[in-house]
């Protein structure tokens, strides 16, 4: 089968396009023949050999894949081949054919695209489980949102206003605060020329954030956790900057917060039945047009380096998918 081929670790310039042997799937695995494959941030990492899942070279990266059923695994008793289905296998998508673990593989129903499945429904889980399941927002309160142009962030602004919050998105510049406004934030901050925590502390006349979504980490999760309110929650989602924060033990004492972390990846696993039921209300929240998912560019297989690329120069602010047919 045709696959982007990661034969050694490093940048997106040593991928190479050619072939592999088609998968063959497990007693628990179904075979997909994909359609088409998002584009995310631990592709990046897990290309560097820098994701908390260490794959065995050579593979292929792409984890949100999007297709057809056509083989199923010998135990595999609640798909069927034919099925239309969202499967997040972590890397084998960027190919024509995935094997994937059958737990990680929702059918989709009619009406949600192929398009809208695999550029949003990955980050939309993500943070919703944060939202929902590990912070408990509820309508009234106040949502912070760092990094929020990014693809978890952006989710999370939409799903915020979507559940009632007042939301805030933090970013580095008024062109992807503008995008966060079009989600519907209520008010923003930019974080490279503003001062975080006075800037929170202003917005909300000195009480504080009730929740943090934090995808970013780096210098702006401390100035952030000071302008949490008391008993605020703090989602730790991930580290897109590269720098896993040191948080003075002190502040979550003194604020009587939580700090929270956030693992789709197993609790979409342990918590099977959870995560479908948060699955099935993103759906009706699709089809009520409460949130929109993410505007999407499209890449043949042959120029996912040019994908990847754009990922990590940060130049485009539109999801990227890759079309394998």
């Amino acid at each position: 089968m045709k696959a982007v081929i990661c034969e050694e670790f490093g940048a997106p310039e040593m991928l190479k396009f050619g072939e592999l042997p088609d998968p063959i799937p497990g007693k628990n695995q179904v075979l997909i023949q994909v359609e088409v494959c998002g584009v995310s941030y631990p592709d990046l990492l897990i290309i560097q050999n820098k994701y908390q899942f260490k794959p065995e070279l050579p593979f292929s990266p792409g984890g949100e894949v999007v297709g057809k059923i056509i083989e199923l695994g010998e135990k595999v008793e609640s798909l069927k081949v034919g099925d239309r289905v969202l499967a997040l296998c972590r890397w084998g998508g960027f190919a024509g054919k995935a094997a994937v673990e059958s737990d990680r593989v929702f059918v989709l129903p009619d009406g949600i695209s192929s398009e809208t499945a695999a550029s949003s429904l990955y980050t939309y889980s993500t943070s919703f489980h944060a939202l929902k399941d590990r912070a408990q927002l509820t309508a009234g309160e106040t949502l912070l949102v760092l990094g929020a142009a990014g693809g978890i962030g952006l989710a999370a602004v939409e799903l915020g206003k979507a559940m009632g919050a007042k939301v805030i998105a933090a970013a580095s510049s008024d062109e992807k605060l503008a995008l966060c406004k079009a989600k519907g934030a209520d008010q923003t901050i930019n974080y490279e020329r503003e001062d975080l925590k006075g800037r929170i502390k202003e917005l909300t006349n000195g009480l504080g954030v009730d929740v943090v979504l934090d995808p970013v980490g780096g210098k702006y999760t401390e100035p952030a956790l000071r302008g949490i309110a008391w008993k605020g929650r703090y989602l730790i989602v991930g580290f897109a900057n590269g720098e896993i924060p040191k948080i003075p033990m002190n502040l979550p004492l003194l604020k009587g917060c939580s700090i929270v972390g956030v693992f789709w990846g197993n609790f979409s696993k342990l918590e099977s039945e959870q995560n479908r039921s948060n699955m099935n209300q993103l759906y009706d929240w699709i089809f009520e047009g409460k949130i929109t998912g993410h505007a999407a560019v499209e890449y043949g297989l042959e120029d996912t380096k040019k994908a990847l690329f754009a990922l990590q120069e940060r130049s485009n602010f539109n999801k990227g998918l890759v079309r394998i047919f």
